[in-house]
């Protein structure tokens, strides 16, 4: 099963790290990264393969829950197949 995970927040060191750092801990791999600045905020996109998780989707967004406090972010993820569903027009 592939996830979109989308990032949102003010431009600070060590975004792209800690995102990525809890997506090595719980065994998933990126596919795709869209990331930019715009003036002082931070935008990421990531596609995600969740095969080899070992957990929900919902733990996953706990554990990205943490990383939202501490660097006053917004994380979301989603199945793709919803996320591509909420975007169709």
């Amino acid at each position: 099963m592939k996830a979109v995970l989308t990032i949102i927040g003010e431009d600070k060191v060590g975004i792209i790290a800690r995102v990525s750092g809890v997506l090595a801990e719980c065994t998933v791999n990126i596919l795709d990264i869209n990331q930019t600045v715009m003036r002082e905020y931070f935008t990421m996109i990531m596609l995600v393969d969740l095969k080899k998780m070992e957990i929900s989707i919902e733990e996953l967004q706990q554990k990205f829950s943490i990383v939202e406090n501490e660097m006053q972010l917004s994380i979301r993820v989603q199945r793709e197949d919803i996320f591509k569903r909420m975007h169709e027009i």
